[in-house]
């Protein structure tokens, strides 16, 4: 079943998901700061655990360029509870995304080659960065683990279109 790819530039309505820390997580909407959203594929992925491990040392500075971390998966909360106390991250960590969140933000999702891979389907990796009116400027989806954006290069490139009022980009 394809789904439709999300429209840069368009806005993101506000999604909630669990947080292991207790409470929930909203994306999208309007906010104050603008959002780098993360989905990873789950407990599952070595290569997530190594993505996350970078994003959660450069915490502090998305947080000083005035940016809000959210980070995803479908995992249940018993997994997401695990990974949080495996590694300690410092950033927002949710849980249970479901199938139609996945389709709204347009992530690939894989059928887990077995219960030990997965409880169910998951999303693929996906990297969003909204704006605080909750448009997205940056779109990154990837089908599989492997492809992702270099972290320091997205936030050196965030900085520069906060800082510069840049458009959104690939509308044509």
């Amino acid at each position: 079943m394809a789904t439709p790819k999300p429209i840069p530039g368009s806005i993101l309505g506000p999604m909630t998901f669990a947080n292991v820390a207790g409470g929930d997580i909203t994306v999208g909407g309007e906010k104050e700061n603008w959002t780098l959203l993360v989905v990873y594929r789950g407990k599952h992925c070595p290569r997530c655990k190594k993505y996350l491990n970078i994003l959660d040392k450069m915490g502090g500075e998305w947080a000083d360029a005035g940016f809000d971390i959210a980070v995803v998966s479908a995992d249940s909360q018993e997994k997401a509870l695990a990974d949080q106390a495996e590694f300690g991250w410092g950033f927002d960590l949710g849980y249970g995304l479901t199938e139609d969140q996945m389709a709204s933000l347009g992530v690939y999702v894989t059928e887990p080659l077995s219960p030990e891979e997965a409880d169910g389907n998951f999303a693929e990796p996906g990297t969003f960065v909204l704006r605080g009116d909750g448009s997205q400027i940056i779109v990154a989806i990837s089908n599989g683990p492997a492809v992702r954006p270099d972290l320091t290069e997205l936030l050196d490139g965030m900085i520069f279109n906060k800082t510069k009022d840049r458009p959104h980009r690939g509308t044509v």
